[in-house]
């Protein structure tokens, strides 16, 4: 019995161990999995930047991360982002995967009332810390990586503190991050974005669905191909808003996917999806030039 309960346990950590390779593969060098593949360019992204932003105004929930701009300068308005450290977004991130934002808030809450200090999380005995963050979904599987993060992160540097990480390149940080078990592509491109003021562009499900169906990657594109291109292709100055916008959109409209898109252009014409209007925009340009 003894046997087959540690068989369980390693093929629940085979996803983990998969993801945080794929975080390694993709850092470092500047890959093109599409070089053929012309978009988006940069028209497009503004264009769909633009239609979201005047639709849904920008998501609060993301504004304490948003650069602003200072004397045509962008710098971070980090007044509210100082008091969460590198740190506390990794969990967050962490926590955030496979829920909802309110459980996983939830989770991270409970989790520094139950452990004020990271020492104190990893001190903890592994059943107190899946009860903390239970709301949140996948307990065993969060719980096991964070611990597994912090042991890792104190024999490296010595303290619980990833603030070194904010003087590093974005390539350095890729590295740095893909050497914790668990810790994928999305989880490291998020600290980036939000964290660490870097100009990356995550691909989670809502972000993967609507650019396969608009057309920004083929049809056969994956997930991490999918962020290796978009990231090649979107302009920097693009990628915060736009990222939030495509993230926040993909929640709230159930049209936009390549299945609800296409359902949803045979049966009306209703106007209110800015990137549905987008796609019929496209398509008649695209016949156009065909013909």
């Amino acid at each position: 019995m003894q046997k087959t309960r540690k068989r369980k346990q390693q093929i629940q950590l085979k996803p983990e161990r998969i993801e945080a390779k794929s975080a390694k593969f993709s850092s470092g060098k500047k890959e093109e999995p599409y070089p053929t593949h012309s978009r988006p360019n940069p028209e497009e992204c503004r264009a769909i930047r633009d239609s979201l932003l005047s639709f849904h105004g920008f998501p609060q929930e993301f504004a304490k991360y948003r650069k602003t701009d200072d004397d045509n300068d962008l710098k971070p308005d980090i007044s509210d982002v100082k008091e969460e450290s590198v740190l506390d977004g990794l969990v967050k991130t962490v926590l955030s995967q496979n829920t909802t934002q309110l459980n996983s808030d939830k989770a991270f809450d409970n989790l520094k009332s139950a452990f004020p200090k990271w020492e104190d999380v990893l001190a903890a005995e592994s059943k107190c810390l899946e009860n903390a963050i239970r709301c949140g979904g996948l307990a065993p599987t969060k719980a096991r990586c964070i611990k597994n993060m912090l042991g890792s992160l104190l024999e490296k540097r010595g303290k619980l503190c990833l603030e070194y990480l904010r003087d590093l390149s974005v390539d350095e940080i890729k590295a740095e991050l893909s050497h914790f078990k668990g810790i994928g592509p999305k989880t490291v491109s998020c600290v980036l974005m939000f964290n660490l003021q870097k100009d990356d562009f995550p691909v989670d499900t809502h972000v993967f669905e609507i650019a396969k169906a608009i057309g920004w990657v083929p049809e056969v594109a994956d997930r991490n191909k999918t962020y290796l291109h978009l990231n090649q292709r979107i302009p920097n100055d693009l990628k915060f808003d736009l990222n939030c916008l495509l993230y926040t959109h993909g929640k709230l409209c159930r049209n936009c996917t390549k299945k609800g898109l296409n359902q949803h252009r045979k049966e009306s014409n209703d106007d209110s999806c800015p990137i549905l209007n987008y796609c019929n925009n496209f398509c008649v340009k695209t016949t156009d030039d065909i013909n």
